[in-house]
């Protein structure tokens, strides 16, 4: 079976408000760096990792910052049963990792 963007939308929201976000972000802080611009959508960033792995689910996104720079670390869990673990940078989308979780 696989996720809509708006099934991992509400997927992603949800994961987001059981944990606290990672590094010194708070939801307040991703919310206005999103709409300074700063950092791009989750929903949009979704669709771009779930494009890679058809029939995944995903399983967790946070957003953290490293070095100054703001990351969206996504666990998907692909139709193989395989877990990667995907880094996108959250300003441009650019993908910084793509590996099996160990």
């Amino acid at each position: 079976m696989t996720l809509n963007l708006h099934a991992c939308t509400l997927l992603a929201l949800a994961a987001f408000g059981c944990q606290a976000w990672a590094g010194d972000l708070n939801q307040d802080e991703a919310l206005r760096l999103r709409r300074q611009g700063v950092i791009m959508p989750l929903e949009q960033l979704l669709q771009q990792a779930l494009s890679h792995y058809p029939g995944a689910k995903l399983l967790e996104a946070e957003l953290v910052s490293r070095h100054d720079v703001y990351v969206y670390d996504v666990e998907l869990l692909t139709q193989a049963g395989v877990v990667r673990d995907i880094e996108l940078e959250a300003s441009s989308g650019r993908l910084l990792k793509d590996k099996e979780d160990d």
